[in-house]
Protein backbone atom coordinates (compact mmCIF):
# COMPACT_ATOMS: atom_id res chain seq x y z
CA UNK A 1 0.00 0.00 0.00
CA UNK A 2 1.96 2.91 -1.11
CA UNK A 3 -0.45 5.09 -2.51
CA UNK A 4 -3.70 6.47 -0.90
CA UNK A 5 -6.21 8.54 -1.60
CA UNK A 6 -7.55 11.74 1.04
CA UNK A 7 -10.90 12.89 0.33
CA UNK A 8 -13.08 14.97 2.17
CA UNK A 9 -17.08 16.18 2.18
CA UNK A 10 -16.53 19.92 0.78
CA UNK A 11 -19.15 22.60 -0.36
CA UNK A 12 -21.62 22.14 1.87
CA UNK A 13 -22.27 25.74 2.60
CA UNK A 14 -25.40 26.49 1.15
CA UNK A 15 -27.30 30.93 0.84
CA UNK A 16 -25.95 32.78 3.75
CA UNK A 17 -24.89 29.40 5.57
CA UNK A 18 -20.99 28.69 5.95
CA UNK A 19 -19.92 25.32 6.82
CA UNK A 20 -16.31 24.30 6.62
CA UNK A 21 -13.30 24.93 5.85
CA UNK A 22 -13.21 24.18 2.15
CA UNK A 23 -10.50 26.34 1.04
CA UNK A 24 -7.61 25.18 3.27
CA UNK A 25 -8.92 21.29 2.97
CA UNK A 26 -8.52 22.01 -1.24
CA UNK A 27 -4.65 22.11 -0.53
CA UNK A 28 -3.98 18.82 1.62
CA UNK A 29 -6.44 16.56 0.11
CA UNK A 30 -6.60 14.77 -3.48
CA UNK A 31 -10.28 14.42 -3.95
CA UNK A 32 -13.59 16.72 -2.85
CA UNK A 33 -16.65 15.40 -2.72
CA UNK A 34 -19.41 18.11 -3.71
CA UNK A 35 -22.51 18.63 -2.26
CA UNK A 36 -24.78 18.57 -4.90
CA UNK A 37 -27.36 21.09 -3.32
CA UNK A 38 -29.94 18.31 -1.81
CA UNK A 39 -28.61 17.99 1.69
CA UNK A 40 -26.04 21.36 1.71
CA UNK A 41 -24.74 23.08 -1.46
CA UNK A 42 -26.27 25.45 -3.74
CA UNK A 43 -25.58 26.56 -7.56
CA UNK A 44 -22.93 29.55 -6.47
CA UNK A 45 -21.22 27.46 -4.07
CA UNK A 46 -21.22 24.37 -6.09
CA UNK A 47 -19.00 26.75 -9.03
CA UNK A 48 -16.91 27.79 -6.43
CA UNK A 49 -16.48 24.50 -4.98
CA UNK A 50 -15.36 23.34 -8.04
CA UNK A 51 -13.20 25.67 -9.23
CA UNK A 52 -11.17 26.17 -6.04
CA UNK A 53 -10.59 22.16 -6.62
CA UNK A 54 -9.80 22.46 -10.54
CA UNK A 55 -6.86 24.99 -9.16
CA UNK A 56 -5.76 22.50 -6.52
CA UNK A 57 -5.51 19.92 -8.81
CA UNK A 58 -8.33 17.79 -7.09
CA UNK A 59 -10.49 14.53 -8.31
CA UNK A 60 -14.21 16.40 -8.20
CA UNK A 61 -16.89 13.73 -6.74
CA UNK A 62 -20.62 14.18 -6.76
CA UNK A 63 -21.89 14.12 -2.72
CA UNK A 64 -25.47 13.12 -3.09
CA UNK A 65 -28.47 12.77 -0.88
CA UNK A 66 -31.55 12.17 0.42
CA UNK A 67 -34.09 16.01 0.27
CA UNK A 68 -32.95 17.13 3.40
CA UNK A 69 -31.80 20.17 4.29
CA UNK A 70 -33.05 20.23 7.55
CA UNK A 71 -31.48 17.36 8.72
CA UNK A 72 -28.23 17.95 6.74
CA UNK A 73 -28.83 15.10 5.12
CA UNK A 74 -28.56 12.35 8.22
CA UNK A 75 -31.84 11.52 8.86
CA UNK A 76 -33.08 7.83 7.29
CA UNK A 77 -35.42 8.33 4.83
CA UNK A 78 -37.75 5.49 2.54
CA UNK A 79 -37.65 6.73 -1.01
CA UNK A 80 -38.74 4.45 -3.60
CA UNK A 81 -36.19 3.34 -5.45
CA UNK A 82 -37.05 4.73 -9.19
CA UNK A 83 -37.53 8.42 -7.38
CA UNK A 84 -34.32 7.92 -5.47
CA UNK A 85 -32.67 6.81 -8.69
CA UNK A 86 -34.00 9.95 -10.37
CA UNK A 87 -33.04 11.93 -7.20
CA UNK A 88 -29.32 10.62 -7.50
CA UNK A 89 -28.98 11.20 -11.59
CA UNK A 90 -30.29 15.04 -10.70
CA UNK A 91 -27.38 15.86 -8.50
CA UNK A 92 -24.70 13.81 -10.27
CA UNK A 93 -25.97 15.82 -13.13
CA UNK A 94 -26.00 18.82 -11.84
CA UNK A 95 -22.87 18.77 -10.46
CA UNK A 96 -21.13 17.16 -13.64
CA UNK A 97 -22.72 20.20 -15.76
CA UNK A 98 -21.15 22.60 -13.61
CA UNK A 99 -17.48 20.26 -13.52
CA UNK A 100 -17.76 21.06 -17.33
CA UNK A 101 -18.73 24.37 -17.54
CA UNK A 102 -15.54 25.14 -15.31
CA UNK A 103 -13.31 22.86 -18.27
CA UNK A 104 -13.20 20.17 -15.20
CA UNK A 105 -14.53 16.34 -15.08
CA UNK A 106 -16.39 14.17 -12.69
CA UNK A 107 -14.54 11.79 -11.61
CA UNK A 108 -16.52 9.48 -9.16
CA UNK A 109 -19.68 9.60 -6.74
CA UNK A 110 -20.01 9.24 -2.98
CA UNK A 111 -23.48 9.05 -1.55
CA UNK A 112 -23.69 11.55 1.75
CA UNK A 113 -25.19 10.57 5.43
CA UNK A 114 -27.65 8.74 5.93
CA UNK A 115 -28.25 7.86 2.26
CA UNK A 116 -24.65 6.25 2.51
CA UNK A 117 -25.03 4.53 6.03
CA UNK A 118 -28.47 2.89 4.87
CA UNK A 119 -27.18 1.58 1.57
CA UNK A 120 -24.11 0.13 3.49
CA UNK A 121 -26.22 -2.15 4.68
CA UNK A 122 -29.49 -2.51 2.37
CA UNK A 123 -28.57 -4.34 -0.70
CA UNK A 124 -31.47 -3.30 -2.68
CA UNK A 125 -30.60 0.34 -2.21
CA UNK A 126 -27.05 -0.20 -2.34
CA UNK A 127 -28.32 -1.45 -5.66
CA UNK A 128 -30.16 1.34 -6.86
CA UNK A 129 -27.52 3.90 -5.91
CA UNK A 130 -25.15 1.79 -8.40
CA UNK A 131 -27.74 1.77 -10.87
CA UNK A 132 -27.96 5.49 -10.77
CA UNK A 133 -24.52 6.01 -10.91
CA UNK A 134 -24.17 3.41 -13.92
CA UNK A 135 -27.42 5.00 -15.94
CA UNK A 136 -25.66 8.76 -15.67
CA UNK A 137 -21.99 7.67 -16.73
CA UNK A 138 -20.33 3.64 -16.10
CA UNK A 139 -16.99 4.99 -16.17
CA UNK A 140 -17.50 7.06 -12.87
CA UNK A 141 -15.72 5.45 -9.52
CA UNK A 142 -18.48 4.92 -6.89
CA UNK A 143 -16.65 5.62 -3.77
CA UNK A 144 -18.09 3.01 -1.40
CA UNK A 145 -17.28 2.17 2.26
CA UNK A 146 -15.14 -0.98 2.92
CA UNK A 147 -16.76 -4.45 3.05
CA UNK A 148 -19.92 -2.71 2.71
CA UNK A 149 -23.28 -3.84 0.71
CA UNK A 150 -22.54 -0.38 -1.66
CA UNK A 151 -19.05 -1.68 -2.38
CA UNK A 152 -20.25 -5.23 -3.27
CA UNK A 153 -23.35 -3.76 -4.80
CA UNK A 154 -20.60 -1.12 -7.37
CA UNK A 155 -18.52 -4.54 -8.00
CA UNK A 156 -21.61 -6.37 -9.23
CA UNK A 157 -22.64 -3.47 -11.52
CA UNK A 158 -19.45 -3.41 -13.13
CA UNK A 159 -18.27 -0.06 -11.69
CA UNK A 160 -14.86 1.22 -10.62
CA UNK A 161 -15.28 0.77 -6.59
CA UNK A 162 -12.89 3.09 -4.70
CA UNK A 163 -12.53 1.53 -1.33
CA UNK A 164 -13.04 3.93 1.80
CA UNK A 165 -12.20 4.09 5.06
CA UNK A 166 -13.27 6.89 7.83
CA UNK A 167 -10.15 8.67 9.70
CA UNK A 168 -12.45 10.41 12.13
CA UNK A 169 -14.82 7.25 12.62
CA UNK A 170 -14.85 4.50 14.81
CA UNK A 171 -16.10 1.40 14.01
CA UNK A 172 -18.26 -1.50 14.90
CA UNK A 173 -16.95 -5.75 14.81
CA UNK A 174 -19.14 -5.88 11.61
CA UNK A 175 -17.04 -3.00 9.92
CA UNK A 176 -19.88 0.04 9.88
CA UNK A 177 -19.42 3.15 12.00
CA UNK A 178 -20.40 3.25 15.28
CA UNK A 179 -23.38 5.31 15.29
CA UNK A 180 -22.85 9.39 16.12
CA UNK A 181 -25.23 9.24 19.36
CA UNK A 182 -22.83 6.28 21.10
CA UNK A 183 -19.88 7.86 22.60
CA UNK A 184 -16.59 7.48 21.24
CA UNK A 185 -17.88 6.94 17.99
CA UNK A 186 -16.39 10.44 16.25
CA UNK A 187 -12.71 11.37 16.54
CA UNK A 188 -12.06 14.95 16.96
CA UNK A 189 -8.20 15.42 17.54
CA UNK A 190 -5.61 15.36 14.97
CA UNK A 191 -3.33 13.00 16.52
CA UNK A 192 -6.70 10.84 17.24
CA UNK A 193 -7.34 10.56 13.44
CA UNK A 194 -3.71 10.14 12.39
CA UNK A 195 -3.06 7.08 15.20
CA UNK A 196 -6.85 5.67 13.63
CA UNK A 197 -5.16 5.38 9.92
CA UNK A 198 -2.00 4.52 10.90
CA UNK A 199 -3.73 1.81 12.73
CA UNK A 200 -5.64 0.60 9.33
CA UNK A 201 -2.12 0.85 7.01
CA UNK A 202 -0.23 -1.09 9.36
CA UNK A 203 -3.15 -3.45 9.98
CA UNK A 204 -3.67 -3.77 6.48
CA UNK A 205 -7.69 -3.53 6.58
CA UNK A 206 -10.45 -1.85 9.17
CA UNK A 207 -9.40 -1.79 13.04
CA UNK A 208 -12.33 -1.44 14.79
CA UNK A 209 -13.10 0.11 18.37
CA UNK A 210 -12.81 -3.37 19.93
CA UNK A 211 -9.51 -3.96 18.78
CA UNK A 212 -10.81 -6.53 16.02
CA UNK A 213 -9.23 -6.26 12.43
CA UNK A 214 -11.06 -6.72 9.64
CA UNK A 215 -8.87 -7.06 6.97
CA UNK A 216 -9.76 -5.35 3.49
CA UNK A 217 -7.82 -3.50 0.91
CA UNK A 218 -8.84 0.74 0.77
CA UNK A 219 -8.37 3.42 -1.46
CA UNK A 220 -9.18 6.25 0.14
CA UNK A 221 -9.08 7.79 3.27
CA UNK A 222 -12.15 9.96 4.40
CA UNK A 223 -11.98 13.49 6.75
CA UNK A 224 -14.84 15.17 7.61
CA UNK A 225 -14.94 18.36 6.28
CA UNK A 226 -17.34 20.20 8.92
CA UNK A 227 -15.87 19.06 11.74
CA UNK A 228 -13.77 21.73 13.55
CA UNK A 229 -10.57 19.89 13.51
CA UNK A 230 -10.67 18.29 9.99
CA UNK A 231 -8.13 20.88 8.09
CA UNK A 232 -5.64 20.05 11.42
CA UNK A 233 -6.47 16.33 11.11
CA UNK A 234 -5.73 16.19 7.34
CA UNK A 235 -2.74 18.12 7.05
CA UNK A 236 -1.40 15.65 10.25
CA UNK A 237 -2.50 12.45 8.18
CA UNK A 238 -0.93 13.70 4.97
CA UNK A 239 2.47 14.16 7.58
CA UNK A 240 2.24 11.02 8.49
CA UNK A 241 1.40 9.02 5.43
CA UNK A 242 4.47 10.67 4.08
CA UNK A 243 6.70 9.47 6.77
CA UNK A 244 5.02 6.00 6.38
CA UNK A 245 6.49 6.65 2.55
CA UNK A 246 2.81 6.62 1.41
CA UNK A 247 1.84 9.10 -1.30
CA UNK A 248 -1.55 10.70 -1.23
CA UNK A 249 -2.81 11.16 -5.12
CA UNK A 250 -6.22 11.68 -6.59
CA UNK A 251 -8.74 8.69 -6.71
CA UNK A 252 -8.14 8.06 -9.95
CA UNK A 253 -4.63 7.16 -9.64
CA UNK A 254 -5.28 5.48 -5.77
CA UNK A 255 -7.41 2.94 -7.48
CA UNK A 256 -5.52 2.28 -10.54
CA UNK A 257 -2.84 0.53 -7.89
Amino acid sequence: MNRLNLNADLGESFGAWKMGSDTELLQIVGSANIACGFHAGDPLVMRRTVRQALDAGVSIGAHPSFPDLQGFGRRAMQVPAAELEGMLIYQIGALSGIARAEGGVLTHVKPHGALNNMACEDAALAATVARAVKAFDATLILLAPALSQLQRAGEAAGLAVGIEVFADRAYTDEGNLVPRSKPGAVLHAAEDCVAHVLRFVEAGGIVCASGKILKTPFHSICVHGDGPQAVAAAAAIRDAMGVAGVALVPLPQAIAG
